[in-house]
């Protein structure tokens, strides 16, 4: 089986808008470079940088309870160490500095903690740690959403529902209907890197919130359930190889 890569992205500072990529470079056993390399802490989380662990979502801003992030769109360029974050409503007030300084990373405190005020159970705080992602599994992963499948879960709702609803690494396209979830403890060749199936991906209520805007109006993990009797939607990959992934790709399965 042979199947490509539509699309491929990364999430900088977690909860907030993905950036399309054209490529990535991982190393084994790593995640996309700056995927959830930030975190914004939502009330004390316990997160120590010089020892950092995975931590519950629910201790930092994210779509699940905090769908007003995505009335924002933003942007990372590691090479400034900018980060951007323009709203999509002209009368809001965007952000824009370097987070990895002392003053950048104050500047965008005061920035979250005036924008998401009535949101916040404490004084927000900028986390980081280097080699750390904040990512919803404590493993390093790459998560995939097959938009075959998610063609079928549209036929059978007659909705349409965009794939950055789900916060997807790699979108991929020509390969059956839910057949990702036979890949669990397989590996996927790519022309330079080998990926390994290792977990189904539980969905939540972040799902609900349409990227574009920010408005809670579906009910995915209800719907999938009573569809499928389950909430998954996607699977975790983790890199057997250093390697680069490239948007428009093939790659097959291996037996």
């Amino acid at each position: 089986m042979t199947a490509k890569i539509a699309a491929l992205y990364r999430y900088p500072v977690k909860g907030f808008s993905p950036e399309p990529l054209a490529e990535a470079r991982l190393e084994k056993g790593g995640t996309i470079p700056f995927d959830r390399a930030f975190a914004i802490e939502n009330g004390a989380s316990g997160f120590d940088p010089r020892n950092p662990r995975h931590l519950p979502k629910i201790r930092f801003l994210m779509l699940m309870k905090n769908e007003r992030l995505a009335a924002f769109e933003s942007h990372y360029d590691e090479a400034s160490g900018v980060f951007s974050v323009k709203a999509k409503d002209a009368g809001v007030p965007g952000f824009e500095g370097q987070p990895a300084t002392p003053e950048g990373r104050a500047a965008l405190e005061a920035w979250i903690q005036a924008t998401f005020a009535d949101e916040l159970r404490g004084p927000p705080r900028l986390l980081q740690a280097d080699g750390h992602s904040f990512s919803d599994v404590a493993a390093k992963v790459v998560h995939l959403v097959n938009l075959t499948s998610l063609r079928e879960l549209e036929e059978r709702t007659g909705q349409t529902i965009d794939p950055l609803r789900f916060r997807p690494n790699l979108v991929i396209d020509a390969a059956p209907a839910f057949c990702e979830f036979g890949w669990l403890g397989k590996t996927l060749e790519l022309p330079g890197i080998r990926l390994r199936g290792t977990k189904r991906t539980e969905r939540c209520a972040a799902t609900n919130v349409d990227p574009a805007n920010g408005a809670r109006d579906m009910q995915l993990p209800r719907t999938l359930l009573g569809l499928y009797g389950h909430t998954d939607f996607g699977i975790y990959l983790t890199a057997e190889t250093a390697g680069t992934i490239r948007r428009g790709e093939e790659f097959r399965l291996l037996a």
